[in-house]
């Protein structure tokens, strides 16, 4: 049954939307404090297990005070994803937006996702675990903020490997190999494995523990573009793979 004040989301998602786009505007102290205490709980006990009372007796908002900045339960969970969606995105663009080096732009998409998640876990978490949580128009609408934050990592990598190519290319001329060069990782795999690096923060990393969040990004970035092991290593594990056995999980000795 439908809490009071509650109302479906064909007949609001199309509001929502447009709250959430001038909420910048009337993002006041009080709001930051339902959306920061509304992630908490959804974190810690999920979305569905939650009710919009649960919300009013955490914060100290009354019910009517609520629904005076989102309509019903759904809403708020789609204000938490477009806020996080919109932040994130907002300062990659600012901040990447005079950087010609792809290498550069890398770091800096690293460090954009990790410092903002690791101030706001419970966030993370939510949008990890609730990403089917939201139907029809506010589904699509966070949906459309993935894809354009896919693309912006995908195209920011495609630059990063093109720049690697013509590299090793220019450096084989001048030395005058011949080798073949290597084949270049599918930049569908590439992206996603990013964000599955980054992603995966919210379950062991602690912004106050002897990890900095620097430090956190230099060991990622570095992690993703060089490996685990040193050059001379990968030959080893090269071979390695090479001569791995294959191994079915049906086998009976």
């Amino acid at each position: 049954m439908a809490e009071p004040g509650q109302v479906t989301v064909s007949q609001n998602s199309k509001s929502a939307i447009r709250n959430s786009k001038s909420a910048r505007s009337r993002y006041d102290q009080k709001l930051e404090l339902i959306l920061r205490t509304s992630a908490r709980i959804f974190a810690e006990k999920s979305y569905h297990s939650t009710s919009m009372r649960d919300i009013s007796r955490e914060t100290g908002v009354s019910l009517a005070g609520l629904y005076h900045y989102c309509k019903s339960k759904e809403e708020l969970l789609f204000l938490i994803q477009d806020h996080c969606f919109g932040r994130v995105l907002e300062r990659l663009e600012e901040r990447i937006k005079a950087i010609e080096d792809p290498l550069e732009k890398l770091r800096i998409f690293v460090d954009n996702h990790l410092s903002f998640f690791a101030a706001n876990m419970a966030e993370m978490k939510v949008l990890s675990h609730e990403a089917e949580s939201l139907a029809g128009d506010l589904h699509e609408h966070i949906s459309a903020r993935k894809r354009q934050y896919t693309r912006t990592a995908r195209k920011i990598l495609s630059e990063v490997q093109q720049a690697a190519i013509n590299g090793s290319g220019r450096a084989r001329r001048k030395n005058g190999h011949r080798e073949r060069a290597a084949k270049p990782i599918d930049l569908t795999v590439a992206t996603y494995a990013l964000f599955g690096m980054m992603n995966w923060i919210y379950n062991w990393y602690d912004p106050r523990g002897k990890l900095s969040v620097s430090q956190l990004v230099d060991n990622i970035t570095r992690l993703f573009l060089a490996g685990f092991f040193s050059q001379a290593e990968q030959a080893l594990v090269q071979r390695g793979s090479e001569q791995a056995e294959k191994v079915s999980i049906w086998r009976t000795a």
